[in-house]
């Protein structure tokens, strides 16, 4: 219980076929479709889609970097869910394929499947960076 009352935030994060990290934490940053957002103890609730990018969790032992594609972030009574169709923590990312994946999409033809293809593999990248 003394663990739960220093650190403020119960968080979870899911990707659809599996609990990608669960754990204790004093901060959560994300990107929703809105901008930037960090959770703290105490945060109002709240629903937001999550744009393809990073999320940030700031735990007892350091913090967790992940990319997401998307997705939802609710926030309520000091738990804080991050639910997306794919989750990648950054040692799972390897960072010569996502810089293959960034080259391949700035070849293709504009498009939304284009833009889409960069921010992903902008956000894996990202979150490789962050980590390091």
């Amino acid at each position: 219980m003394a663990s739960e009352m220093d650190t403020g935030l119960r968080v979870e994060l899911v990707a659809a076929d599996r609990t990608v990290w669960s754990g204790e934490a004093s901060m959560v940053i994300a990107r929703t479709v809105e901008g930037d957002v960090g959770v703290l103890r105490g945060h109002a609730p709240m629903l937001s889609l999550l744009t393809e990018a990073t999320v940030e969790i700031t735990t007892p032992d350091g913090g967790v970097v992940a990319a997401v594609e998307g997705g939802f972030l609710s926030v309520a009574g000091d738990r804080v869910s991050i639910l997306s169709e794919r989750v990648l923590l950054a040692e799972e990312i390897q960072i010569d394929e996502a810089k293959a994946e960034l080259d391949a999409a700035h070849g293709m033809p504009t498009s939304d499947e284009r833009e889409l293809r960069i921010r992903r593999a902008e956000a894996r990248i990202r979150a490789v960076e962050k980590a390091s």
